[in-house]
């Protein structure tokens, strides 16, 4: 079991089950309770992850498993106990640098833990919105720990819940959480992604790669194809979902082609007035954005960073599979696909009133 923190705040204490990425853990969207001390636990999991369909592998280091680390909920005023463990298995120290606290380095030299040892850190939750969190164990190992996956999300809800610009409560029905990752995969003289299972090896041939900053992948969840197909997210016409989207490195520009973003907190901080009806927003390198979005029609949506390149061609795409009842009155073909020249031959000449001749000309 893991050691918390003294008990010295005589507040209620919860501990929390993280759960992996789109999934969010369960939480209260607005809390008439007083504020509380969130118990939860970061494993640091070292392991090969595969980053494509060609089965690209690279030597990956996770939070809990999973490429991006669980999202956190909170509210704002509480306190996260944070438990940061390294198995003795892993090969390499670790911290975790928690945007949302205040506090030198956001935590990440108080955490630094080396394989076997573990620790825990105490912050409070002052700033209401979304934050990263990454592993930040100091020098070139921060950007390369970054990019082999090594960071999450924490969204600090209002106690009264989320509002418009007005103060009107919005409520959402299904929360998921995007992360975007992107990867530096070494090619060798033939072009090919090398495939080199220690991080020893890895990491100096990718530092060559990161330094052109230029990524070969960028994904969401961890792969390519990882939220598309009978991996996309779900949801029905009706249903109003909030959408988390980090990016721990680079700028992204979140698009969901045939929605909007009906509210957006595009630097995902809770108490500024959210955008309205965007069509595409900016996540900036080292933050987190949110979106809430009410499905209007049925059908496959495609999310994308609107960077094209990165998402048709390096991987940052993700699909929401919406069932319901479509609806004419928004979108509907008034014509079926057909000849352009059957089209013109169909075309009425224009007729001439009866009292008027035709002009044979001269």
């Amino acid at each position: 079991m893991p050691m918390h923190a003294e008990n010295d705040l005589n507040l209620a204490r919860e501990k929390v089950t993280l759960v992996a990425p789109p999934f969010v853990h369960a939480h209260e969207q607005a809390t008439k309770s007083k504020p509380k001390v969130v118990e939860l636990s970061l494993t640091v999991i070292e392991k090969p992850l595969v980053i494509d369909d060609s089965g690209t592998t690279v030597p990956g280091s996770t939070f809990n498993g999973s490429v991006p680390g669980p999202l956190i909920v909170v509210h704002e005023g509480d306190y996260v106990e944070a438990t940061l463990i390294n198995p003795q298995s892993n090969k390499m120290a670790h911290s975790v640098d928690f945007h949302a606290a205040t506090g030198a380095l956001g935590g990440a030299a108080l955490t630094l833990v080396n394989p076997g040892e573990q620790v825990a850190l105490r912050w409070r939750a002052t700033r209401a919105g979304v934050f990263v969190y990454h592993c930040a164990p100091g020098g070139s190992m921060i950007p390369l720990h970054v990019v082999s996956g090594m960071s999450g999300a924490v969204m600090v809800l209002p106690r009264d819940g989320l509002k418009d610009e007005t103060g009107k409560s919005l409520h959402y029905d299904r929360v998921f959480y995007i992360g975007e990752n992107d990867f530096y995969v070494p090619r060798d003289d033939k072009g090919k992604f090398l495939r080199i299972d220690d991080a020893s090896d890895f990491f100096p041939k990718t530092l060559e790669v990161m330094h052109q900053l230029v990524p070969s992948h960028v994904v969401f969840e961890g792969k390519v194809g990882a939220l598309t197909g009978k991996n996309a997210l779900q949801a029905n016409v009706g249903e109003t979902v909030l959408i988390i989207h980090s990016q721990a490195n680079r700028d992204s520009r979140p698009h969901l082609i045939g929605g909007h973003g009906d509210y957006v907190w595009e630097t995902g901080k809770f108490h500024n007035p959210p955008q309205r009806d965007l069509e595409t927003w900016f996540i900036r390198g080292g933050s987190a954005g949110a979106a809430l979005y009410t499905f209007r029609q049925p059908g496959i949506y495609a999310y994308l960073s609107h960077n094209l390149i990165e998402a048709v061609e390096l991987g940052a795409t993700a699909h929401f599979k919406v069932e319901g009842k479509w609806n004419d009155a928004l979108m509907k073909r008034v014509s079926e696909p057909h000849s352009i020249a059957a089209a013109e031959a169909s075309k009425e000449q224009p007729k001439l009133p009866n009292h008027v001749a035709p002009n044979p000309g001269h």
